[in-house]
């Protein structure tokens, strides 16, 4: 069993059209590094230097990473990864 990792729509170029994808359990920034393997380009639109950007949101079972250990967060089989980038705008 993998971990499912949920790819957002202006990313999706990098992973072959696939909204869906698959890795390996482990840390989250594993989990990235792994996939840009896969899909190369992918780590550089998510993280820099090691961290994942400030506008990129990663959820895991959606709980957001940033209130369990960030980058460092341990993901097992069966768990479902999501990327979100942040939005912003809008008149109120």
């Amino acid at each position: 069993m993998a971990v499912k990792v949920l790819i957002p729509t202006p990313l999706q170029k990098l992973t072959d059209g696939k909204d869906v994808v698959e890795a390996p359990a482990g840390k989250i920034i594993d989990i990235i590094n792994a996939l840009d393997k896969k899909y190369p380009g992918l780590a550089e639109r998510l993280c820099q230097d090691g961290k994942i950007r400030r506008f990129i949101n990663v959820y895991l079972n959606e709980e957001d990473i940033r209130f369990l250990q960030g980058e460092e967060t341990l993901v097992k089989d069966g768990d479902e990864v999501s990327i979100v980038p942040a939005i912003a705008g809008g008149n109120f």
